[in-house]
């Protein structure tokens, strides 16, 4: 392609509204337009990369015998409402865009398929002799997202691969989740990413195992801890690990303490002379579920230690039938307004006790009339412990469980995996932490899916079963972005060879120079023909100008037809590394077409 009769326009400042470097170059190198609050137009240049890693999507999706097709973007509320998402998606994340038809029939548009493919399933599989089944697409998705931002990182409209397989058992999903870990491993390796497999927690579309592809890059939204060994990775959410050991309390005997001013751990401590580790806290959390009924929650954690709420809202959700619910819609610590509406007097905040009486709710039919009380497991073994004494201004001190206070039945972990834990496989390893980029999800959903909207098959022995199903996901357009998030310079763009837009790029010096032009021309022609993509930039423009835009681009070879071709040579530039050198110019294709034959 020529770059005279390209849509080509590059700017030399970064864009006002861009936050992360990958967005402010994609912006300035004319691969992406914004349309709208996070809404972009993928221009010429950043379609071919989209292209290329479609491909190698595609090419590993096949491999493992996975069918491609399309699936329809606008889907009937009714699926979403067989499955119990509706509420989750509408109301609790709030990220699907709903709308009402002109037969007043509720409709979404999809940010996922698995209620699509799941009713498919249930139209068209009937025997196992169908099975293992695995389809997939590559397809826009939307996501009503409250706060767009780093530009295809987190927009409201994007390209993802999402793929569903059905199983007779779960020893069959596995395979194919294993199979899937391996081909979503060589998608990365082929984009010439660094990336990270992580465990993680699978939110709202739920199931049981489920695996995070992170590309590494400061700028990622997610915290990853892993062990140097190599043998632990998982997302914050879903991190495991062992606390520090808690430090013997001095308090041997129960007493109540006035302590004015200790509403923080920081400050009861400070004023106690203790550790952190030899404190019982108690946090108040509200959680509302789907069908509208309040449930207020203390979780008594030990002092050091942060709730992990991710690993709450779980926790959560698994006792909702116990409230007459399906799912959680909003999990929130209650600020002074909020308590307002539930509270019968005011609560003592900071100095509340894992035994806080029942008596402070109000009851009413949305309000359940009792606190759920979680302890998790760090404060169970403490011994001669602090807490809140259900008094502003005091605590008490030498507490035990059993005795003072009763230990709440439901023992759970909750806690925030921190890095410089003790990892639980090795206690001699230590968590390490790592930003990263999510670009892909493997996810073991079982039979959640196909048990709500009975989507059965028959087994050899006739008998009806629900179909065992995997769910598995790539950010086309976000692992694009994070390749240029992970590969940069002051310059710009530094694409890795195997998903560049073009491997390279003709650069002459001065148009008006006739012979600079003719031996550009032959090359550009010879390096086609080759199967090498590229570009020449004929543009009458500085020679300085044309250098700057090849850099800013990121195209992989940059070859000039400046002074040396006097001596028969090009100047050829690697942008990776900035190396150059002087090349004969008959040498030039088969050059280049080893180093791209070596990177790819």
């Amino acid at each position: 392609m020529r770059l005279s009769q390209m849509l080509f326009v590059t700017l030399r400042d970064d864009p006002t509204d861009a936050e992360i470097p990958s967005h402010k170059l994609l912006l300035r190198a004319g691969y992406i337009r914004r349309i709208g609050s996070g809404v972009y137009a993928y221009l010429p240049l950043m379609w071919r990369v989209l292209q290329k890693v479609s491909q190698i999507v595609r090419e590993e999706m096949n491999a493992t015998g996975a069918q491609e097709c399309l699936l329809p973007q606008l889907q009937p509320a009714e699926l979403w409402k067989e499955s119990g998402r509706w509420d989750t998606y509408t109301k609790a994340e709030g990220i699907m865009f709903s709308l009402i038809d002109r037969r007043e029939q509720q409709l979404g548009l999809g940010p996922t398929h698995e209620e699509v493919i799941t009713t498919i399933a249930r139209d068209m599989i009937r025997s196992y002799r169908q099975l293992p089944l695995h389809l997939y697409q590559i397809q826009t998705k939307f996501r009503d997202e409250i706060r767009p931002r780093f530009g295809l990182m987190r927009g409201r409209e994007f390209i993802m691969k999402d793929g569903y397989s059905f199983h007779t058992d779960e020893e069959s999903l596995k395979a194919t989740y294993q199979d899937m870990y391996k081909a979503y491993s060589n998608m990365l390796r082929r984009a010439g990413l660094a990336f990270r497999a992580v465990e993680a927690d699978s939110g709202a579309i739920g199931g049981s195992g489920s695996t995070e592809f992170m590309i590494l890059a400061e700028a990622g939204e997610d915290e990853v801890l892993y062990t140097e060994d190599g043998k632990y990775a998982a997302n914050v959410e879903k991190a495991i690990s062992l606390p520090a050991d808690a430090v013997t309390s001095q308090f041997t005997t129960y007493e109540k303490r006035d302590t004015p001013g200790t509403d923080t751990i920081e400050t009861v401590c400070k004023f106690l002379k203790c550790s952190p580790t030899q404190v019982v806290k108690n946090v108040l959390y509200q959680t509302v579920y789907d069908n509208g009924v309040t449930v207020l929650v203390l979780v008594s954690i030990r002092g050091d230690q942060e709730v992990n709420e991710v690993k709450l809202q779980n926790e959560l959700t698994k006792l909702a039938a116990n409230y007459g619910a399906k799912t959680i819609i909003a999990l929130t610590v209650p600020n002074a307004e909020t308590q307002a509406t539930w509270a019968a007097k005011s609560l003592p905040l900071g100095y509340i006790a894992p035994d806080i009486a029942d008596d402070y709710i109000k009851g009413n039919k949305q309000v359940h009339p009792k606190f759920l009380r979680l302890v998790d497991k760090t404060a169970v073994d403490l011994k001669n412990f602090v807490t809140g004494a259900n008094e502003t201004g005091y605590h008490v001190v030498g507490a035990n469980w059993g005795e003072q206070f009763k230990l709440p039945q439901l023992v759970v972990d909750i806690r925030k995996a921190r890095p410089s834990d003790r990892a639980i496989h090795n206690p001699e390893q230590t968590l390490q932490s790592a930003r990263g980029i999510e670009a892909g999800h493997i996810f073991q959903l079982g039979t959640k899916y196909s048990v709500a909207m009975g989507a059965n098959y028959t087994n050899e022995q006739g008998e009806e079963k629900p179909l065992f199903m995997g769910c598995y996901g790539v950010g086309v357009s976000r692992l694009a972005q994070a390749a240029v998030e992970q590969s940069y310079d002051k310059d710009g763009i530094i694409w890795p060879v195997a998903i560049a837009p073009y491997h390279a790029i003709v650069t002459i010096p001065n148009i008006k120079d006739a012979q600079q032009v003719q031996i550009a021309e032959k090359l550009y022609s010879e390096l086609n023909q080759a199967g090498i993509e590229t570009l020449l930039d004929d543009r009458d423009e500085r020679a300085g100008v044309k250098f700057k835009d090849a850099d800013l681009i990121g195209i992989p070879y940059r070859i000039v037809t400046g002074r040396a071709i006097a001596n028969g040579k090009v100047e050829v530039v690697e942008r990776a590394t900035r190396q150059s050198q002087e090349i004969d110019i008959n040498e030039v294709t088969s050059t280049i077409k080893q180093w791209i034959t070596a990177a790819i």
